[in-house]
């Protein structure tokens, strides 16, 4: 028996990973560096509980409207801490 599992994914890695871009533009010192963009991706996928999906309505349909907003507040929650660490590293990087 053969499975396929090419279609099943973290829903929270696109979600991070449009977060991240939509908030670069605030921290000016990461902005311009995609390495270090790639880096706060990280710090936040790592704060959040994965949620895997095989298709996008997967996550809509099975989550209540109080979930679905739950989940939205820890995503920017943790993309907001993640560019601080990340900021604060490269700050500490950059003195040292």
């Amino acid at each position: 028996m053969s499975a396929d599992f090419s279609s099943v994914r973290n829903h929270n890695e696109r979600a991070v990973y449009e977060a991240v871009t939509r908030h670069a533009e605030r921290f000016p010192g990461l902005a311009d560096k995609p390495e270090l963009l790639a880096d706060v991706a990280c710090v936040a996928l790592n704060r959040l509980a994965p949620r895997y999906i095989r298709h996008e309505v997967d996550f809509v349909f099975y989550l209540s409207e109080r979930e679905r907003g739950d989940s939205e507040r820890q995503l920017l929650d943790a993309v907001e801490y993640a560019f601080g660490f990340v900021q604060a590293r490269t700050a500490m990087r950059a003195r040292g």
